[in-house]
């Protein structure tokens, strides 16, 4: 998987959308349900940390195979969706199936 700038790009993607899920569905009610304010502080800043280094995969992928706009476009929209990189998965598998 981490052969080609597409497999690298997919493990990213993955990363952040399951930190974005846990800061979700995990952190957030720990925060606001049990008063446990530190797991948003925790795994906020590792979701931050995760995001900045999609988006420099995206500019990476982008660069290397040379992208159109929309693919770049999408998977950064994908970022702001829960269970939107798992969706933008199946479509970059789909669409570049060798690699």
């Amino acid at each position: 998987m981490l052969n080609s700038a597409i497999g690298r790009f997919r493990l990213s993607g993955f990363i952040e959308g399951a930190s974005l899920l846990i800061l979700l569905f995990i952190a957030m009610p720990l925060k606001y349900m049990a008063g446990v304010p530190e797991a948003v502080t925790v795994v906020g800043s590792l979701h931050g940390f995760f995001f900045v280094v999609y988006v420099l995969v995206i500019g990476y992928t982008t660069l290397k195979i040379r992208w159109h706009f929309k693919w770049a476009a999408g998977a950064l929209a994908a970022a702001f969706i829960p269970f939107g990189n798992l969706v933008l998965d199946r479509y970059i598998k789909r669409s570049f199936p060798a690699q």
